[in-house]
């Protein structure tokens, strides 16, 4: 290989709650979007080792989640991290980091400015080649719908900072609604809630443990419902422990209002369309992607609200990261990625 710089190339899902990084089809790299910096701002860990600091830290160390509603909130911070998780691509010893040709997934109601902070982020972490594709976009070529077929096909990405909401068809987002309200929200709902019914404080971390637990979109799951979910905490009043079992209902009742700020963005979405292409939706149903489409329930509550099919794919999680990676072999071909 000798001493000449090559180009590595890597699709990245950089997303609020998780990056997610392919390299040659594969999933290299999935860890938490946080990473944690010493007093003089030096990276000391990222991802799964930054995020089991979090919370926990002494005043020498901070948190930090670079990325705030899908969109970097800490420029410095997103930069350190995107370097540190793009080495662990290239964990071997060798002498020279490659340059990077890459494809980052972002949201689809992304400003001039906030693209420009990505691109500027990627650059920096030595991208040399740097494409832009928005999530929607993504996650539908993930999860192998035909981008570029003259047909409507609707995705709800429901991440953990937004919710991008597009209607595709030719290649190219016709109508969007991209929104702030996200996983994020649904887990600050369950801290909230906890500490208002239940007088007992939970961590972040801990909400999103009662969330992947218990979390549900409706309150009938019938023989799918979940075990109750035991939370140990502080009470708020007297700071003596307390022992809350919590049920899944409960939860449905208490993430309610957000969830219904998402219906209503893909009312609007829907209200948006062109009738040829609401036609194409009502047949082939609307597809959910990113970590929300996990919730239980969710696309039976969907489903029954619009009078459509929504459809949870194989590993919602993935496939902004896996379409991505399909846009990166097809950089010549796909003119919706921007450069």
């Amino acid at each position: 290989m000798g001493f000449f710089s090559f180009i590595q190339e890597i699709a990245m899902d950089l997303g609020t709650a998780n990056t997610i990084i392919i390299s040659n089809d594969k999933i290299v790299v999935d860890q938490p979007s946080v990473v944690a910096l010493d007093r003089n701002n030096k990276m000391i860990a990222v991802g799964e080792a930054a995020k089991m600091m979090h919370e926990k830290t002494n005043p020498n160390i901070r948190t930090i989640r670079p990325l705030k509603d899908g969109v970097i909130a800490d420029f410095s911070a997103c930069e350190q991290m995107m370097r540190g998780l793009i080495k662990m691509v290239h964990s071997g010893s060798r002498l020279f980091s490659p340059s990077l040709r890459m494809v980052i997934g972002v949201p689809s109601g992304s400003t001039e400015v906030e693209l420009r902070a990505v691109r500027d982020s990627a650059e920096h972490a030595d991208g040399r080649d740097v494409y832009l594709i928005f999530e929607p976009m993504a996650a539908a070529i993930g999860i192998g719908l035909d981008v570029e077929a003259p047909e409507g096909n609707m995705i709800v990405d429901i991440g953990g900072g937004s919710t991008e909401i597009a209607v595709i068809s030719l290649g190219g987002i016709v109508s969007n609604n991209s929104i702030r309200t996200a996983g994020d929200d649904l887990t600050a709902d369950i801290q909230d809630y906890m500490f208002r019914q239940h007088n007992v404080k939970v961590s972040e971390r801990m909400a999103e443990r009662i969330k992947i637990n218990v979390g549900s979109a409706i309150t009938d799951l019938g023989d799918e419902a979940p075990e109750d979910f035991v939370v140990d905490g502080p009470n708020r009043i007297t700071a003596l422990p307390m022992h809350v079992p919590v049920c899944y209902q409960e939860i449905a009742h208490c993430i309610d209002k957000t969830i219904a700020k998402i219906e209503s963005a893909v009312l609007s979405a829907l209200e948006n369309t062109p009738p040829e292409l609401y036609a194409d939706i009502v047949k082939n149903g609307i597809y959910l992607s990113g970590g929300g489409a996990l919730l239980r329930g969710l696309a039976k509550r969907l489903t029954e609200k619009f009078n459509i099919t929504f459809h949870v794919p194989e590993d919602p999680l993935h496939s902004v990261a896996k379409g991505a990676g399909i846009a990166l072999k097809n950089v010549d071909r796909f003119s919706f990625l921007m450069r």
